[in-house]
């Protein structure tokens, strides 16, 4: 018993390193979020910090209202692919740990 505990132990503290390191990793990647046919790009990090905001201007022509709808779908864009990218890049580091069901990662 006393043995497994400690290989559980190392396992944890591996997989604690490997997700720091994912987490780094993540941190470095940007998505670009779009709507409106690219009218509107949203560039976000994987911390989803913004980067940078692109808008088609000629293609507003003063349509206030459109401009803002556009803006929130392109968020809105950004976010899902960074949430994919955490699925991706997270979500292989607890396979084969043999964890209970509803373990809640990192700790």
């Amino acid at each position: 018993m006393k043995g497994t505990i400690g290989n559980m132990m190392q396992q944890v503290q591996k997989m604690q390193e490997e997700m720091q390191k994912a987490q780094k990793e993540l941190a470095d990647k940007e998505v670009v979020g779009s709507a409106g046919g690219d009218i509107v790009k949203v560039v976000m990090s994987g911390q989803q910090q913004i980067k940078n905001i692109v808008i088609d201007h000629e293609m507003i022509d003063g349509d206030h209202e459109m401009l803002e709808d556009l803006l929130v779908a392109a968020f809105n864009d950004a976010m899902n692919k960074i949430s994919e990218l955490q699925k991706m890049d997270l979500g292989g580091l607890t396979e084969g740990m043999n964890l209970p069901p509803g373990f809640k990662m990192p700790f």
